[in-house]
């Protein structure tokens, strides 16, 4: 089965069937069927794409309700550290992190539920990163949390001396001190 749950209520991994042969590789990366019969009737509305350089971290952030995000973070090219956060209050997993690596050569994607936090470090030369949103931007809902949390003790896999971080994302907030309006909802 390539629906794979983790310990974090909604947080999904996806494993597609790859098909090789002499030609190359052919797999489906989305399939609203799969989805919806493993419980994910998420509709997408926006695709977005990065590319970053080793040890780059983005994150991690996320949109408050009622423009809150469901995403599913696929890499095209090189190795990223995917993380998400828990905000969901009631959560069983409320303010913990999940980290799994995405890469082009393992396919493995991750289906982010509304009320995570989400980020990701370069774990290659540079990485290619794909998601699907359920919700469109909006930049008046924007929030984040501070990647070097200590109460997350997110292990990003990248050196403090070699972390790549934008500005704005060294100025977040403690998980202690974010804005939040999710409610865990079973």
């Amino acid at each position: 089965m390539p629906i794979i749950q983790t310990d974090f209520p909604g947080l999904i991994i996806f494993e597609p069937a790859v098909f090789k042969d002499s030609r190359g590789y052919f797999f489906e990366s989305y399939n609203e069927r799969l989805f919806s019969a493993n419980g994910i009737n998420t509709r997408f509305v926006q695709d977005n794409q990065s590319k970053s350089s080793y040890g780059v971290i983005r994150g991690l952030h996320y949109q408050l309700n009622p423009y809150a995000q469901s995403k599913l973070v696929r890499v095209l090219s090189g190795s990223i550290l995917d993380v998400a956060v828990d905000l969901r209050t009631g959560s069983p997993a409320y303010g913990k992190a999940f980290a799994l690596e995405l890469s082009a050569a393992n396919n493995r994607q991750l289906f982010i539920p509304k009320g995570f936090a989400h980020g990701f470090s370069v774990l290659s030369e540079t990485a290619e990163v794909m998601y699907k949103c359920d919700e469109f931007y909006n930049k008046d809902s924007e929030a984040g949390i501070i990647y070097n949390d200590p109460t997350l003790g997110i292990d990003w896999k990248v050196p403090a001396d070699k972390a790549i971080i934008s500005d704005k994302d060294l100025h977040q907030p403690t998980l202690l001190n974010c804005k939040n309006n999710f409610v865990f909802e079973q």
